[in-house]
């Protein structure tokens, strides 16, 4: 499955004996172990005291490691309070068991079509550029690569000098696949302008070009305000902005702006517990629900498992204070 990050984690957990501390960067979180391998789990020091007491009230009465009544007496006083770096390895197990539900391979595209033309396209979902679409595509796609170096200086400057003391997370994915770029291209042709050239169709993408910032969650709405001044000071133009902190299926805040010479890029802002899930524990999810070709019995799964995940994720302090912000005809 293709990787992307077109959409669009909260402060560190505090410290517990049982649990690792929550990473700060999503690069300082250990690989997740084979979920088929619990004692790899355990030595990575994965189970919350949840997964464990769980495991414990199964074993049979009389075993040395059972749990005695008055231990199932315990209040919540007593346990690890749980959280979403906690409930983590939990949301990495439904997603494999999913995966191994609904085969990738369920999505296979039956094509009707014979044999493409020389220099046409085909993509996921029998997605189609002709030829003169296609040239025109890789044209415009090879000219937002060149423009991207620039934008890109100025949001690592920002990153090392905000007073939020927020971080430019996952810059290595700052450019949307050729392969999905092609896609909303096509997508974008089919249903709205038949007739348009790639180029005024690239204008109507907002995230070939994508960012991301992460801040702690009591200096995010800090962080946003100050980042949003920063990149304004380049002469970058927000035209928009969604703030999703109050939505089940994903959280943070994505902002679109342009440049002076018409460049649209993307900066979504997360905590590293937003960002995590986002990236790493409902990326294959999204990715499913975005295909035309998914069954209505496996969208509702997917929804169910996202809106658990986002459950889990903290709101920032005062990020319900950030409003939305559109501008018409953008």
């Amino acid at each position: 499955m293709s990787r992307s990050l077109d959409r669009p984690g909260e402060p560190s957990v505090p410290d517990q004996p049982d649990q690792p501390e929550a990473p700060r960067r999503l690069h300082d979180l250990p690989a997740v172990p084979d979920c088929g391998d619990q004692r790899a789990l355990a030595d990575a020091g994965r189970w919350s005291k949840a997964d464990l007491r769980q495991r414990l009230e199964h074993l049979p009465p009389g075993h040395p490691s059972s749990l005695r009544p008055d231990d199932l007496d315990r209040g919540e006083d007593d346990a690890v309070k749980r959280d979403y770096w906690s409930e983590m390895p939990g949301f990495v197990r439904a997603s494999e068991d999913h995966v191994r539900r609904w085969p990738t391979g369920s999505l296979a595209p039956e094509r009707g079509h014979s044999v493409d033309l020389d220099g046409s396209w085909r993509g996921d979902g029998d997605r189609y550029l002709s030829p003169g679409q296609h040239k025109q595509a890789e044209e415009v796609i090879l000219g937002v690569r060149r423009r991207e170096e620039a934008i890109t200086e100025r949001i690592e400057e920002t990153g090392r000098d905000n007073l939020g003391g927020a971080w430019s997370e996952g810059l290595e994915f700052r450019l949307k696949g050729e392969e999905r770029l092609k896609e909303k291209i096509a997508d974008l042709l089919e249903t709205g302008a038949p007739d348009a050239t790639s180029e005024e169709i690239m204008q109507q993408i907002p995230d070939a070009i994508r960012y991301t910032f992460c801040a702690e969650a009591q200096h995010y709405k800090d962080a946003f305000s100050d980042i949003r001044t920063r990149l304004e000071a380049c002469g970058y133009h927000m035209y928009y902005s969604r703030n999703h902190w109050s939505d089940t299926q994903y959280k943070g805040i994505n902002t679109r702006w342009v440049t002076p010479d018409g460049q649209r890029f993307e900066v979504q802002f997360h905590t590293p517990e937003s960002f995590h899930a986002k990236q790493t524990i409902t990326h294959t999810s999204y990715e499913r629900l975005r295909s035309p070709l998914t069954s209505d019995e496996e969208r509702k799964q997917l929804t169910a498992f996202q809106r658990e995940v986002c459950s889990w994720i903290a709101e920032p302090e005062s990020a319900s204070d950030i409003p939305n912000y559109g501008e018409k005809g953008r």
